[in-house]
């Protein structure tokens, strides 16, 4: 992994051996809409309800909106994860609930189109911004949260040396139902084998 992290002007770039993670644009509409639609019945089960607009043009507009402000007031950070072997859109990491003073710490979600899943692009990407919040944002803690059924998500957290820390009763409200979350965290400095 390269773990490089370099500013633009519209935001962090972070370069890996097999995904590159940068700020959504405009024009990534198509892409993601394409993405999101054929993956649906892979990731509803793990997020909230679908609104019957999800996928439209306005919905987009919006969602870039909301990105764009949590960016600016340094609350959170979407990145949007590139397949670097095809160039194209293979899923997301949003940095939220961003916090410093005596906090220091931040909520990591993500997803991945279905025909990108399995290949080792989350846990590079999850690596990447992990190291871009504890070196370059200077945070102490980072958290997620997962449906105990899921997996794959408990798998790629535990691989990236996140530990469970409990479980939050009727967390999160998922595809329409109130749902149980474990509750995983990491703290700076815990990752073996890596510096921060």
């Amino acid at each position: 992994m390269l773990g490089l992290s370099t500013f633009v002007r519209n935001g962090p770039v972070l370069v890996g051996r097999k995904v590159t993670l940068r700020l959504p644009r405009p024009r990534d509409y198509a892409e993601w809409a394409k993405l999101r639609g054929e993956s649906r019945g892979f990731l509803e089960p793990w997020e909230p309800r679908w609104a019957q607009d999800e996928l439209s043009h306005a919905a987009w507009r919006q969602r870039l909106r909301r990105y764009r402000g949590d960016f600016a007031a340094g609350l959170g950070t979407p990145f949007f994860v590139i397949d670097k072997a095809s160039g194209s859109l293979a899923g997301g990491v949003t940095l939220s609930n961003i916090r410093h003073g005596v906090s220091q710490s931040a909520t990591i979600g993500y997803w991945m189109g279905e025909r990108f899943a399995g290949r080792g692009l989350m846990a590079e990407a999850l690596d990447l911004v992990v190291d871009h919040c504890f070196r370059t944002l200077r945070l102490h803690r980072l958290e997620a949260a997962c449906i105990p059924e899921n997996n794959r998500s408990v798998r790629v957290l535990e691989k990236a040396g996140f530990q469970r820390e409990g479980l939050l009763r009727s967390y999160l409200k998922i595809n329409g139902i109130w749902q149980d979350h474990f509750l995983y965290a990491l703290v700076a400095g815990e990752r073996p084998g890596k510096p921060d």
